[in-house]
């Protein structure tokens, strides 16, 4: 096969599509939603690749030539096949299922443990989790719902709190044991604090409130939440836990509460979702749902008690 044909530049040639039907660079880049010069520089990649000019630029504007033309035609016919062939592949998906932004550690804690009850009740629906952990903006997504952390105030969304976050220094039984049983500061020598990299301040917070300082202990930093429970219940140190996410794990008396002192962080678990654009049935039924599970009122449908929940058409 032709190495040009495997090497095929296909995101210039989107630029080039997309600038050849607006005519101008700055109408393109308002239109893929990047700058001007990245425009630019991709249709100069593009014309290096072919060895020809698209455009002919001037001080102030820019102009298709002819083979320009000519193959802005063609590519624009193409790209638009593509995105309905996409678009088709999406629909068929997404008219059963829900796709959810949600944090790895809620996922694996709160949210699968309970699952299984939301398809019993809607067994057409699936779920499809992205555990992306990255500031929530709706645009440019195809999200239909959210599970964060935060304070309810969400760009082009509208959200419902689940639960307030509730946090208590949990480790494992045997770690406890092995520092005299934790029972105060003097049991703290040689103990050693484990950090979740995005929730190094809820430490702060906890000694504030409990009026415990461990601030003098080692400590060791974890990408991820999830992997510092995991760590806890291992016996590497004491961890901060979400008393709402480790229910099971604290039931099952794999983690322990060594001091008792549970704090409120002032943030809450919220499930949100976008107003670009109209709630569709299965997310209502879904957001509804997470609301039940955390005694929380419903938002779009009541619960009749005794009735039987409708299954997905």
């Amino acid at each position: 096969m032709d190495r040009r044909y495997r090497d095929l530049p296909l995101n210039p040639l989107r630029a080039f599509a997309v600038a050849s039907q607006h005519k101008t660079f700055t109408a393109a880049a308002r239109h893929m939603g990047v700058s001007q010069v990245a425009i630019s520089r991709q249709i100069s990649t593009l014309e290096d690749y072919l060895g020809v000019k698209l455009f002919v630029r001037g001080a102030r504007s820019v102009k298709l030539t002819d083979v320009g033309r000519m193959l802005g035609a063609e590519v624009s016919v193409l790209f638009e096949e593509l995105e309905r062939a996409t678009h088709g592949v999406l629909s068929g998906e997404s008219e059963h299922t829900i796709k959810l932004r949600v944090y790895p550690t809620f996922a694996q804690h709160w949210l699968l443990p309970r699952l299984g009850d939301f398809q019993a009740q809607y067994p057409g629906y699936r779920v499809r989790l992205d555990t992306t952990v990255e500031p929530l903006d709706f645009r440019g997504t195809h999200l239909d719902v959210a599970i964060q952390l935060g304070h309810g105030t969400w760009r082009d969304a509208k959200s419902r709190k689940l639960f307030d976050e509730m946090v208590d220094v949990v480790c494992s039984p045997d770690y406890a044991r092995r520092h005299g049983g934790l029972a105060g500061a003097q049991d703290l020598a040689g103990a050693e604090l484990l950090h979740a990299k995005y929730r190094r301040k809820e430490w702060e917070i906890w000694s504030a409130q409990s009026g415990m300082d461990l601030s003098h202990l080692d400590g060791q930093e974890f990408e991820s939440s999830l992997l510092v429970y995991q760590a806890a219940e291992h016996g590497f140190g004491l961890a901060l836990g979400q008393l709402d996410l480790l229910s099971k794990v604290l039931d099952a008396g794999r983690l322990t509460c060594p001091f008792g002192t549970p704090v409120a962080t002032g943030a809450a678990f919220h499930v949100i979702w976008p107003t670009m654009k109209s709630v569709s049935t299965k997310t209502k039924h879904f957001i509804d749902w997470l609301l039940d599970e955390s005694g929380q009122p419903r938002t779009f449908f009541k619960k009749r008690k005794g009735a039987a929940v409708p299954a997905p058409g």
